[in-house]
């Protein structure tokens, strides 16, 4: 195929390719252990998480003096007022954090960066965040996923010298893999990267480029076909912005996040070399999938910094307000609030602060842990944030400044809710991470019986899958039904003034249910599992609730032993935990007890038209057009609307 030929149709693809697709770019071993994976299979590993990890003592020196710079230059160089309401982040602010050295924190010091760890990373996330969460995701998308990333992981020696200095103190870096017809599902990517000599040719639309607008360095995956002496398949390349064809032809809006820098990327005819393909053809989606597995810690660090601000502001906002004779703090239907976002806030920052010293250690695979802690956190903060601006009632619904045009403190607890919003959709959807975290949690199961469930096997492969199974689960199944959490002596070292041993008891006992519920499950349903989605979703629930537990005793314990307000997070992990017992109760009672077949038969009638007459007595005030934007390759008919900061 010549250069100039491009693709004149969207790739076909069955639902079975598409889930092939995406199985094969799966880490298909485990070759770490994974204190989450036990966790699903009924197996509570306090080992592998407690005493809590800590950081090497030369990186957290180095990590608290850059802290120390950052905080100085978000507090005299940021206004996050200004970013929201002009929708930019202004040019000498990010001059300044590219000489603070922000855009190298996690890549290494040989190649100019500033070598911090993943724990230290998240915590100068988490407080540039709070300056303006623009900036936040600025640098986050930056190194998480854009080129220092992919490049530490996947990269060969030349391209790591060649890129990672630039991405250290002079160029911002986006990650580009979203298209206008392809979001959850890569199989249907449309963008190539036909061979032709020593180039490739990228011709495509990516869409949602965050970091796009300003980038001078993009991870772009293509699709290069398969040919004599090309394996073919989703591939990753490093692109520079200013290479011709390259145009960025809009910069987008949003709800949240005013200041980022989004757009729409085309890519005519680009020339990139070889020399800048990372990895092998075909290893794309699995380089992004394995950049991810940390690069998701970033958004959990985001929602820890916006707790520690809800409660914050509830806490100064509920002391002084007063109602009936009393502040609002004190009416239990208030209190009851702050409570949840008082031991929610702990609770986060035990799974963010744990999942991400395990990523720095790297003893564990932390794939698991990264997808739930994003989960999680992602959930969890919303509803943090939904409730400040309950708490603050009209004043919630109030812009920071309309509050301050009337006299009052301009709280932007408005923004917030838009700002986080986002969080629950990209890097992996609510939805998409139930099902990605599912995969893996049934991993153990499928890799024994799969064969038994796949319709199209063989008898001969269903034989052999059967007495695989059999082995497995004669040894598996009766470590089902005792263990130390039947025990009251189990776990006694987290007994003090507060006893955190009982729920550390409830989650041993729990974690055995939950993998009793789940091969019940898969016994039941066999092959139409995969179709339970509301199942898969509360299995998934249950064992982040499981986790947030685990991380929150075990950092109640590591602080107290540091003699740093341990009696104070005693406290709020076990608030946190009662809390979160009672959620997992309630998801337990529906994994069984649930309208999903009825939701089904609903969305089957509204899809039909049957309830299209609930819709009448209402105007639709959306304009016209498609609902999908054309993305037919060819030049660009647009103005480039490309901003290289320099």
């Amino acid at each position: 195929m010549s250069a100039s030929t491009t693709p004149s149709s969207r790739p076909a693809v069955t639902e079975r390719e598409a889930r092939e697709v995406a199985e094969a770019a799966r880490e298909q071993h485990w070759r770490k252990p994974s204190f989450a994976k036990e966790l699903f299979l009924g197996r509570f590993r306090l080992d592998l998480i407690h005493p809590h990890p800590l950081p090497d003592a030369e990186v957290a020196q180095r990590g608290e003096e850059f802290l120390a710079k950052l905080r100085d230059f978000v507090e005299t160089k940021v206004d996050g007022g200004l970013i929201e309401r002009e929708a930019r982040i202004p040019d000498e602010v990010i001059d300044g954090l590219k000489e603070l050295g922000a855009f190298g924190m996690k890549i290494d010091t040989k190649y100019g960066g500033l070598g911090l760890g993943q724990v230290y990373y998240n915590k100068a996330l988490a407080l540039a965040g709070s300056a303006s969460p623009a900036i936040g995701v600025l640098l986050s998308a930056h190194q998480s996923i854009g080129v220092p990333q992919p490049l530490k992981l996947f990269g060969t020696q030349e391209q790591r010298e060649r890129f990672l200095p630039r991405c250290a103190r002079t160029d911002i870096s986006a990650f580009l893999l979203t298209e206008p017809d392809v979001g959850s599902d890569p199989a249907r990517l449309a963008t190539t990267a036909i061979p032709d000599g020593d180039d490739y040719v990228l011709d495509g639309v990516k869409l949602w480029t965050t970091n796009g607008v300003v980038a001078d360095l993009l991870v772009v995956m293509a699709r290069v076909p398969k040919s004599e002496g090309h394996r073919g398949g989703i591939t990753a390349f490093v692109v520079e912005t200013n290479s011709p064809g390259v145009t960025v032809e809009n910069r987008n809006a949003f709800m949240g996040l005013r200041g980022i820098e989004n757009g729409v990327t085309r890519f005519h005819q680009v020339r990139v070399p070889a020399a800048n393909r990372v990895g092998e053809e075909g290893q794309g989606l699995k380089i992004a999938l394995t950049t991810l597995n940390t690069g998701r810690l970033s958004l959990p660090a985001s929602c820890v910094a916006a707790g520690k601000w809800c409660l914050k502001i509830a806490r100064e906002w509920s002391a002084a307000r007063e109602q009936w004779g009393k502040p609002v703090a004190h009416h239990e239907a208030v209190g009851s609030k702050i409570s949840f976002i008082a031991a929610t806030t702990f609770a986060l920052e035990a799974v963010t602060d744990l999942a991400s010293q395990m990523a720095d250690e790297d003893r564990n695979d932390i794939r698991i842990e990264g997808a739930l802690a994003k989960l999680y956190a992602s959930e969890t903060a919303w509803t943090m944030a939904d409730e400040l601006v309950q708490i603050r009632g009209g004043r919630g619904f109030e812009t920071a400044d309309s509050l301050r045009a009337r006299g009052e403190r301009g709280v932007p607890a408005e923004q917030l809710l838009r700002d986080l919003r986002i969080n629950r959709i990209f890097e992996g959807s609510t939805e998409i991470m139930h099902l990605l975290i599912a995969r893996e949690a049934v991993d153990a199961h499928l890799s024994v019986a799969g064969d038994l469930i796949d319709p199209e096997k063989s008898l001969g492969d269903k034989a052999r899958a059967g007495a695989n199974a059999g082995v497995f689960y004669a040894k598996w199944l009766p470590k089902l039904v005792a263990g130390p959490g039947q025990l009251p002596a189990s776990y006694g070292e987290f007994k003090h003034e507060v006893d955190l041993s009982g729920h550390l008891r409830y989650v041993e006992r729990t974690a055995r249910k939950l993998a009793r519920s789940t091969f019940y499950a898969m016994s039941r349903w066999q092959g139409r599992m995969e179709s339970k989605q509301g199942f898969l979703g509360r299995i998934v629930d249950i064992g982040a609730e499981l986790f947030a537990m685990s991380a929150s005793c075990v950092r109640a314990e590591l602080l107290r032993s540091q003699g740093d307000h341990g009696r104070e997070a005693y406290q709020l992990a076990d608030v946190f935990c009662r809390q979160a017992r009672i959620r997992v109760e309630e998801l337990f009672t529906r994994l069984w007890s649930n309208t999903d077949d009825l939701d089904r038969k609903v969305v089957k009638g509204v899809l039909s038209g049957t309830y299209a007459w609930l819709e009448q007595g209402i105007v639709d005030p959306s304009g016209d057009g498609p609902w999908i934007a054309d993305a037919t390759p060819g030049p660009s008919q647009r103005e480039n609307v490309h901003r290289p900061i320099r």
